[in-house]
């Protein structure tokens, strides 16, 4: 069985649902501590033809907080930015209810909104992958890094541990083929497509970006442009 761990992203980049895509079971990783300047809270699309940060506003916001102990303010002007942003792409009519779907959801919780938008996105997607929320499934938080997450993948009956290529750095192979754990890294390849109103594209965007232009289905295929690395 193979298996990912992810903190929870707002509007993720394409990378995010291939790796959600390609394993058999995905966990939010959302006891952890928030980390500033991430993308907890935030991403990036085109708006007014520059690339400009769309970020949901915190309260009680810390690095001594976990992910799900972090609030929400209100999110009526990110729709209407959404809204100003997109409203002339080809697929507008196709993305904004379910994007006004995801920002209007009734919690006021960092965690629980993020992962319903995430949710959200990949039921639109057709990803059929298992979704857990650590905080509600697992309970070895004492453990920290590399040794909680082996400590999931034996709880969870995993034989892969899938990352993004990202987080190389932290994991040692040697550590997990020693638990019996294959450690392996997905890489996004390069891909482009048309984007209403820019003249040069702007890669690496939000899926929100990428839904607005292309669309479900050809966003869709964009899901299996990726390698492995081990």
């Amino acid at each position: 069985m193979k298996l990912a761990v992810m903190q929870p992203y707002f509007l993720p980049y394409i990378g995010y649902f291939q790796l959600m895509n390609l394993v058999d079971t995905y966990i939010f990783y959302d006891d952890v501590n928030y980390i500033k300047n991430g993308w907890i809270n935030r991403n990036r699309i085109i708006i007014n033809k520059e690339v400009n940060y769309l970020t949901l506003s915190l309260e009680g916001a810390s690095s001594n907080k976990k992910i799900n102990e972090v609030g929400i303010g209100k999110t009526d002007k990110l729709l209407k930015t959404i809204e100003l942003s997109y409203k002339k792409h080809p697929y507008f009519l196709e993305v904004f209810p379910i994007i006004s779907g995801i920002l209007n959801y009734e919690s006021t919780n960092l965690s629980k909104f993020v992962i319903n938008a995430n949710k959200s996105l990949a039921s639109f997607l057709d990803v059929k992958t298992k979704l857990v929320t650590a905080s509600e499934l697992l309970h070895n938080q004492h453990l920290n890094g590399q040794e909680r997450i082996i400590d999931i993948c034996k709880t969870m009956g995993a034989s892969s541990y899938i990352n993004h290529i990202g987080g190389k750095t932290l994991y040692s192979n040697e550590v997990f083929k020693s638990n019996g754990i294959q450690l392996e890294f997905l890489k996004t390849l390069p891909f482009s497509y048309a984007q209403a109103g820019v003249s040069e594209f702007f890669p690496f965007l939000s899926t929100l970006d990428v839904l607005m232009n292309c669309g479900k289905e050809q966003t869709k295929q964009y899901l299996g442009n990726y390698e492995y690395e081990i």
